[in-house]
């Protein structure tokens, strides 16, 4: 399974997402795809997000049970801690410095 998660990306975007995959809400898109295709995907998202930003992720043999990645600028970040992929928040300062909305 995978599941890929958009913010102000382009129509462009969207429409090659929803080749691949089913836009479940605006901007979530899941879908059971190989590895190659889900590669292929992302190198989608890097060259068509310009100033949007999005998160990919996949059911993969980890301690979690998935993996993931992002791309653009967000205030949540993901970090490696022993081997586990989590992820940290920006202070909410960073984020309105950046010019980000805080939540």
């Amino acid at each position: 399974m995978v599941i890929v998660v958009t913010e102000n990306v382009p129509p462009r975007l969207r429409g090659r997402l929803a080749i691949w995959l089913l836009e479940i809400r605006a901007g979530v898109y899941v879908g059971d795809v190989s590895k190659r295709i889900r590669e292929m995907i992302w190198e989608q998202v890097t060259a068509l997000a310009q100033e949007g930003n999005a998160v990919m992720a996949w059911a993969t043999n980890t301690e979690s049970g998935f993996d993931f990645q992002t791309y653009g600028e967000n205030r949540r970040v993901p970090i490696d801690y022993d081997g586990l992929r989590l992820v940290s928040f920006k202070p909410i300062e960073a984020a309105s410095l950046t010019g980000e909305k805080a939540l």
